[in-house]
């Protein structure tokens, strides 16, 4: 393998890992070519808030861990996350040419396997609904997504093999399936969480962004906590995955089924009728149940009011930097009493509860990622979708890239696992690429 067998924009991590460990390419090579590759192809999709030559190479000539796990991978980090290199700015400019000086700890994990920071990319402001300036690089008519917008378009062009989002509600889910990658959510904390933008403590999550599963892992392993000072982490989440046992899943249809294209349901069904095929699986139709039914209107509850609370310092002081969208959020949020907040944070234990007793009988549940593809630039508006479910209920999901809709543009399945299954739930996205994607 060397850089002329296969472009740079199609190599995967485990592609540069081994090309660098096997004594083929160095970490400065591997970076030059990321750097050139860029140069000639983000003026058309402007993904990056932060993309600075003399500070990957800087990087790179202080030395990486060539033995890691991730060595000479480049990193994409949206621009939420603390580092020591780059300004954070968290889509605001409220914020621009704020520098921490540190790293977040998820970054620090990361680049100790070898791997170094690119840039950062474009995010929405503070993460949640306005859009930054990101074009989907699959087709520009079409929207990206919002809050991790650039990461997705990072990844989805080749710009990076890998990506740092976040997802509250759905940021990484929806932009993955309106690119065609594979974005994750692990459960909730299992990535540590210091040094990244806070929107609502029990909502916040740090996600993954590849082109392939196996990466999605990889990445997993270097990210997340482990070890006896994280003793739940540390005694569930390496089981034994047995590979002959039978696999129970349940297809979800959720509330926002009404709202989904019905050439989302027909590829749904067509690759359950495919899936079901296989000896070893089981696939059973499963409601959520009226009392998850209302996920939806508590998450925005809860939301809404965080949002008022951790950001009233730039709402009073800079209310002219404030998109509308967001005013409207906090607004309806400073409404919202304190018992009734807590009344919602109450309701949002129980629903878990009631959630890791339904999974009790399956494996995983499959479902849609988003309504359909992407919407057309211009009708931001993104219809309903089961995205924040399992953001609320903490488990873990993935963006699968299986299908294409209209115009050839790109929608995903999501895979969602109990919570602590991660690996099982990686694992089984790789089973389902093996057979139905590569």
């Amino acid at each position: 393998m060397n850089l002329q067998d296969k472009h740079i924009k199609d190599w995967f991590a485990s592609d540069i890992t081994d090309a660098i460990k096997g004594g083929i390419c160095s970490p400065k090579e591997i970076a030059q070519s990321y750097i050139d590759f860029v140069r000639t192809i983000d003026s058309g999709i402007d993904a990056w808030v932060q993309f600075e030559e003399s500070v990957i190479l800087k990087d790179i000539d202080e030395g990486i861990n060539q033995k890691g796990s991730l060595a000479g991978v480049p990193l994409a980090v949206k621009d939420v996350f603390n580092t020591k290199d780059y300004m954070t700015q968290m889509g605001s400019d409220i914020w621009k040419g704020f520098t921490p000086g540190n790293n977040a700890r998820v970054i620090d994990h990361i680049l100790w396997e070898g791997a170094f920071i690119s840039g950062k990319t474009v995010t929405a402001e503070f993460a949640v609904h306005h859009p930054g300036k990101t074009k989907n690089p699959v087709n520009a008519d079409y929207i990206v997504g919002t809050s991790s917008s650039g990461s997705a378009a990072v990844v989805s062009s080749g710009m990076s093999p890998i990506a740092l989002g976040t997802q509250t509600a759905g940021s990484t889910i929806r932009p993955s399936s309106y690119t065609g990658i594979f974005g994750f959510k692990p459960t909730f904390g299992l990535i540590p969480r210091t040094g990244i933008l806070k929107t609502l403590d029990t909502l916040d999550h740090v996600c993954l962004m590849a082109k392939t599963a196996r990466d999605i892992e990889t990445c997993l392993q270097a990210a997340r906590v482990r070890g006896t000072n994280h003793p739940f982490v540390n005694e569930t989440l390496d089981k034994d995955i047995k590979e002959n046992k039978s696999i129970r899943i349940a297809f979800l249809k959720t509330s926002t089924w009404k709202h989904t294209e019905v050439y989302t349901k027909d590829a749904l069904q067509s690759f359950i009728s495919e899936l079901s095929k296989y000896q070893e699986i089981t696939i059973q139709e499963l409601e959520l149940g009226e009392e998850l039914d209302l996920i939806h209107e508590n998450h925005n509850l809860i939301y809404e009011k965080a949002l008022s609370y951790y950001f009233k310092q730039e709402i009073e002081n800079h209310p002219d930097q404030i998109s509308e969208i967001f005013k409207e959020m906090t607004d309806r949020g400073q409404e919202i009493s304190t018992n009734t907040y807590h009344e919602g944070l109450r309701k949002q234990v129980n629903d878990i509860k009631i959630f890791d007793n339904m999974m009790l009988d399956y494996d995983f549940i499959i479902t849609n990622s988003t309504s359909g593809i992407a919407p057309v630039v211009g009708d931001q508006q993104e219809p309903p979708d089961p995205c924040l479910i399992w953001t609320y209920l903490h488990a873990p999901s993935i963006n699968i890239p299986l299908f294409n809709g209209p115009n050839e543009m790109p929608f995903g399945l999501q895979l969602v696992g109990s919570r602590y299954s991660d690996l099982q739930l990686i694992r089984m996205a790789e089973y389902i690429e093996e057979r139905f994607i590569r």
